[in-house]
């Protein structure tokens, strides 16, 4: 445990087995989920810092934060090259053989009419995913070259805001759960895209892992210089906020970099002077965004229940199921474990999600104790790291369509319902995104 200030300094543990040499600079952090600024210390290698009021991860430094975030995000891109070449599974009827692969379910689905579910499919599993390891790629290897390119700062900011779109890791549990459905229709074979794509879900987890933001911003600030009047845009203000020096009221915290600053003069909001992101106290409206679209969401999902997602034919025999329908049809085969994955995430996590929400927009209008806004503050991070499991279904339902067309002897169709339950998912993750926890923090101290 290193030595940290009572009341300014960010606790920080490191391992007893760290040996390694090198420490990060010290630095003013203002935390993202509560609003307290303090000093983080000088961290050695495998050392973490914790905000010392709500408990939250401010940075966990690492002994090479650049080299083996690179070489694994390049595993990444030959990985899905592989997976998205090869054939993801391949089911055989009465002696007919079908593949599938990567761009198999969005073709399906759009087929089908749902070409804007298909569109999304062919977003969170297609072209997401490259995009996230091309674009660490880009910023990596540049901050490697002599001279390295443009726009590294631009890069990084929109790498970090695609990553919570990149689903490969719940496209796969979609595919083992379609996998088990399966098996009740049709002899089911994984193909080499189902391990591609496996390497690389494990592969890009491991890149996020030993992934040190704050390192790279630091290195593009060295090496690139972003510059704040280059993005500069109508209304706004060219000049750059400075970075704080000290822990104290009225700091800013930028909402891509995570660099503390001082507030500048002036109505207009500043620039931060390390990525040129538009700088606010607080998430704009952020009360009245996340309300609506936690509301549009819970209008959503009572039709998403209601109306069928998927319809199973066998043998001209067959009927529409709804979410409901298919873990019922899931326990009656004994699949008790395939039938809690898609109760928790097409059932529980949705209503979890708008209840939360609910509670956290609640805890911004009355005031809690101190102790009640860390439990919330946790809930918040809950919430938005669960979001995307919801998906589960989606994935499964599209991978179905495009493996299982017989005809009179086995044909699965993805329904309307599916494209009101994706709706819910999406916009639930966005009213997540649009919360600002601080706020609540906020309304405590009022």
């Amino acid at each position: 445990m290193q030595a940290a200030d009572r009341l300014q300094d960010a606790p920080a543990r490191s391992p007893a087995s760290s040996g390694a040499t090198g420490c990060t600079a010290p630095a003013v952090r203002s935390c993202r989920e509560c609003g307290q600024a303090q000093r983080l210390p000088a961290l050695t290698p495998g050392a973490a810092a914790h905000c010392r009021r709500c408990g939250a991860l401010l940075r966990h430094a690492w002994a090479d934060p650049l080299a083996l975030p690179l070489a694994l995000n390049l595993a990444c891109l030959v990985l899905f090259a592989a997976g998205a070449s090869t054939a993801l599974a391949v089911v055989d009827a009465e002696g007919r053989r079908r593949a599938a692969g990567l761009f198999s379910g969005p073709a399906a689905l759009a087929q089908n009419g749902l070409w804007e579910l298909g569109a999304l499919v062919f977003a969170t599993t297609v072209a997401v995913p490259p995009s996230v390891a091309s674009l660490t790629v880009y910023v990596l290897g540049g901050l490697r070259l002599r001279r390295p390119p443009p726009g590294l700062a631009w890069a990084f900011r929109l790498r970090n805001r695609l990553r919570p779109w990149s689903m490969i890791e719940v496209f796969l549990v979609g595919c083992f759960v379609a996998f088990a459905k399966l098996g009740a229709l049709v002899h089911t074979e994984p193909g080499p895209a189902f391990f591609a794509l496996f390497g690389f879900m494990v592969a890009t987890i491991a890149a996020d892992v030993v992934l040190d933001p704050q390192a790279v911003w630091e290195a593009i600030a060295r090496r690139a210089g972003a510059n704040a009047s280059h993005f500069a845009a109508p209304g706004v203000p060219k000049e750059a906020a400075r970075p704080a020096r000290s822990p104290g009221p009225g700091l800013l915290c930028c909402p891509a970099c995570d660099l503390t600053c001082e507030a500048p003069g002036g109505p207009l909001p500043g620039r931060c002077p390390r990525c040129a992101a538009v700088l606010h106290r607080r998430k704009p409206d952020s009360v009245a965004r996340t309300a609506a679209l936690a509301l549009a969401a819970l209008v959503f999902y009572v039709p998403a229940n209601a109306f069928p997602v998927l319809t199973v034919i066998r043998l001209e025999r067959g009927s529409p199921s709804t979410i409901l329908g298919g873990v019922w049809e899931l326990l009656a085969a004994r699949q008790w474990f395939l039938a809690l994955i898609v109760f928790g995430a097409s059932v529980a996590v949705p209503v979890l999600k708008i209840l939360g929400l609910g509670a956290m927009l609640a805890s911004v209008l009355r005031r809690q104790p101190a102790h009640c806004l860390r439990h919330a503050t946790a809930l918040y991070r809950v919430i938005s790291a669960i979001g995307r499991w919801s998906m589960i279904d989606i994935f499964m339902e599209a991978l179905l369509s495009a493996l299982v067309q017989f005809g009179g002897i086995a044909t699965v169709t993805t329904d309307p319902g599916a494209l009101a339950f994706a709706a819910t998912v999406v916009l639930t993750i966005l009213a997540a995104e649009s919360f600002d926890p601080r706020l609540m923090w906020d309304a405590a101290a009022r």
